[in-house]
């Protein structure tokens, strides 16, 4: 396994953990894993191919972010709808805030129109305070798309 340095010589097992819905789980895999692992080098930590079976859910979970250097939420209807989705970004959170000083580890790519209404207040801070990225319907947005990720995630 190699390790993942951060500036702060923090070695992490994973890139990043990718936190999506069920529903999402074609974008996560083919998407994500093409232009990220197989292209990029990064180490993603996807729950339907990294949590261990048998553990506690939320373990598995709280582990995952623990061990990534950054969490990638596919923010979509289907997330805001999910129980764990939700866990995941809370916990990612938590992350953030007590274990690490409060470095942004969240990396929100929203691939659902979702109006600022839908969204709840917790995360709605978020987005109008940090930067998140929007999936593009176009070939030259989508370059920029993969480059602007894969500069967040390697710097």
């Amino acid at each position: 396994m190699v390790l993942v340095e951060n500036d702060d010589d923090k070695s992490y097992m994973y890139g990043a953990f990718v936190s999506y819905a069920d529903e999402d789980s074609t974008f996560a895999h083919k998407q994500l894993l093409t232009k990220l692992e197989k292209e990029n080098e990064i180490i993603l930590c996807l729950h339907k191919r990294n949590f261990l079976p048998g553990n506690d859910i939320a373990t598995n979970i709280t582990s995952a972010i623990h061990n990534s250097r950054r969490t990638i939420i596919i923010m979509s209807r289907n997330f805001l709808k999910s129980y764990w989705c939700m866990f995941e970004y809370n916990m990612a959170r938590m992350e953030s805030i007590y274990e690490r000083g409060h470095e942004n580890v969240l990396f929100l790519i929203f691939i659902d129109q979702i109006a600022s209404k839908e969204l709840p207040l917790h995360i709605l801070e978020l987005v109008q305070s940090q930067s998140y990225i929007e999936y593009p319907n176009d070939e030259y947005g989508d370059t920029v798309f993969w480059d602007q990720i894969t500069q967040v995630l390697t710097s």
